[in-house]
């Protein structure tokens, strides 16, 4: 009988249905899997482990991720980045509680609702400038504890790198938490992007998480090579409450953790977070330097990670969509968002700007 374990080189049924030659600046999550995470995959494979993040990769992931954001940290493994956001909102509201966020917060634009019509908690939102709250901007929501009429703001969330494609730095997230905590609020960072923002500041994560103050964040994995699987990161035990409860109840306990757990692994163990992060980011940057230089383009946020934002006239981008994917971020004025992965090469940047140079001629 053939080893299971030997997939190497199995054979299967299943067919191509894809080009892999067709590019986009779309979206870091249009990229495939990183090779060494497809390997690791193959390798937790085979055998009984026991279900439910009992699994021998689960137990060392947490070890990784004290590596990473110190002692303290507990690794909560769950399957997509809302599903993160929505179960460590859970674990630090009450059911009166509010969150305070950026306008632009993947949780109050890109969730479906999800933080509220699932995690039943408020948002409370701040128009920004560049996607990055402040105390000041916090403070416009962050009022009224003891009025029974409003929802009760508990949490504040940034995110690392926002929406927008900016980077707080450390000393800015430290700020926000030392403002947060004096009021009894608990600091949330989506870092679904965190590896670019790491890349950008040249520090170790910790260095802008725990160690400023922030108590639970989203680790990001699959806009950074992994096929699937984030994770909720608690950083301090003491400000939150029944996460295994709240990560079955919000439908995000996986049965055969150790495949999410692996992947955590793959890219947290040594460096290749780092590496595809940093990689993703240069490439923005060889895009934005492109960019500058063709009239009738404007770059509108400082390029920090791995996201360039451009407004240009819409009928060049509906022509460039054909020949690229990407997407408006606000079709009205023009704006577009443009992607870099750890894939992007710098034959797709040069291509894209060819392309977007053409198109602006005609």
């Amino acid at each position: 009988m053939a080893d299971p374990r030997a997939v190497t080189g199995a054979k299967t049924d299943a067919r191509q249905h894809h080009d892999p030659q067709i590019r986009g600046f779309a979206s870091d999550n249009y990229a495939g899997a990183h090779p060494e995470v497809l390997a690791a995959l193959a390798l937790a494979n085979g055998g009984h482990q026991i279900a439910y993040g009992e699994d021998d990769y689960t137990e060392h992931l947490q070890r990784v991720f004290r590596s990473h954001f110190g002692q303290r940290a507990q690794a909560f493994p769950v399957f997509n980045g809302t599903g993160a956001n929505v179960v460590a909102l859970q674990a630090v509201t009450d059911r009166w509680g509010a969150v305070v966020a950026a306008e632009t917060a993947h949780i109050n634009v890109d969730e479906c609702g999800a933080p509220e019509r699932v995690g039943g908690l408020k948002l409370l939102t701040v128009p920004t400038e560049d996607g990055k709250l402040t105390p000041e901007l916090i403070d416009r929501q962050a009022w009224g504890w003891d009025d029974e009429h409003r929802a009760m703001p508990q949490v504040v969330s940034i995110t690392q790198s926002t929406e927008l494609g900016t980077v707080y730095t450390p000393d800015e997230i430290r700020a926000i938490c030392e403002h947060a905590h004096e009021r009894g609020m608990v600091v949330h960072l989506d870092g679904s992007r965190i590896a670019n923002a790491a890349a950008t500041l040249d520090v170790p994560m910790r260095a802008f998480t725990n160690a400023v103050g922030v108590d639970i964040l989203s680790y990001g994995g699959t806009k950074n090579g992994a096929v699937f699987g984030e994770a909720v990161v608690v950083l301090n035990p003491d400000r939150v409450r029944a996460m295994k409860h709240l990560r079955k109840l919000s439908m995000q306990l996986a049965s055969k953790m150790r495949f999410v757990s692996v992947q955590l692994e793959a890219l947290l163990a040594k460096d290749l977070w780092l590496r595809n992060a940093r990689h993703a980011n240069t490439m923005a940057q060889r895009l934005a330097a492109g960019v500058r230089q063709i009239d009738g383009v404007e770059i509108l946020y400082p390029v920090q990670s791995n996201a360039v934002f451009a407004r240009l006239p819409h009928d060049v981008s509906e022509r460039l969509q054909k020949r690229y994917r990407f997407y408006f971020w606000d079709e009205q004025a023009g704006d577009v968002r443009w992607m870099c992965a750890f894939d992007t090469t710098e034959e797709d940047v040069d291509g894209f700007l060819a392309a977007l140079r053409e198109e602006i001629a005609r």
